[in-house]
This record gives C-alpha cells, sequence and structure tokens, in this order.
C-alpha cells in the first residue's frame, strides 16, 4: 500500500517536532498545486531539519522533489513535490507571510496543533 503524500510529509514534519502543521485545499483555485502544506520550525536551524525530513522521506516513498526554495536562508524554506507545496517557517515569517488568511476561502483539510495536540480534519 502506498501512502499518500501528505501523510508522508506531515509524519515528516512532526517526526522533528514542527508545530502547527496545517493543510490547504487550494485545488481548484490554483494550477501551482492541490494543497498547501504548512508548518512551523522555532528556529532556521529546526525549518531545515524539517525540510530535510521531509525531503528524504518524500523520496524513499517514491516521490519527487521538483524544486527546494530558501534552505539556506532557513526562515521559509518551500519544497515543491508537484501537487503538494510545502511551506516551512519560522513562527516570524509565518505570521507575516499569513498564508491561512491570504488562501482562507481554501478549505482546512487537517491541522496540527503545538503542545496541545490539537486535531481536526474536514
Amino acid at each position: 500500500m502506498r501512502i499518500e503524500l501528505i501523510d508522508v510529509v506531515r509524519e515528516s514534519a512532526l517526526e522533528k517536532k514542527g508545530e502547527e502543521f496545517t493543510v490547504l485545499d487550494v485545488g481548484g483555485r490554483t494550477i501551482l498545486a492541490d494543497a498547501f502544506a504548512v508548518v512551523s520550525g522555532r528556529s532556521k536551524i529546526q525549518n531545515r531539519a524539517i525540510a530535510d525530513a521531509i525531503v528524504e522521506a518524500v523520496r524513499r516513498h517514491g516521490h519527487e522533489v521538483a524544486r527546494l526554495e530558501g534552505h539556506a536562508e532557513g526562515s521559509w524554506i518551500l519544497i515543491d513535490l508537484g501537487n503538494v507545496i510545502v511551506h516551512v517557517f519560522t513562527p516570524e515569517q509565518r505570521a507575516f507571510y499569513n498564508l491561512e488568511r491570504l488562501w482562507s476561502d481554501a478549505a482546512l483539510r487537517q491541522t496540527q496543533g503545538d503542545a496541545g495536540g490539537e486535531r481536526r480534519a474536514l
């Protein structure tokens, strides 16, 4: 059984202690992707570790990484997986760009809260 790409991304991010994992369903709203995955790390170093874990796991499960941007800087790392685009932010960058507000008309498919472990699914 092949694991869904978004599940691979989520599990990899959470293994590296990524916080506030959210998936926005942008299918039909943009030609860029079907979903945006958004996750926060507490530092640039943690963001790089989250991104590295995602890239490694995605490839291990037979998916390709089309593009990786921002890894050297680390405050906003974009991982283009084709139909899923992953955004790994520091809390400051996430608040500044606020993709959840920008794409507020997109259905929130799932989220992973921080220490409280809140989960929602649509």
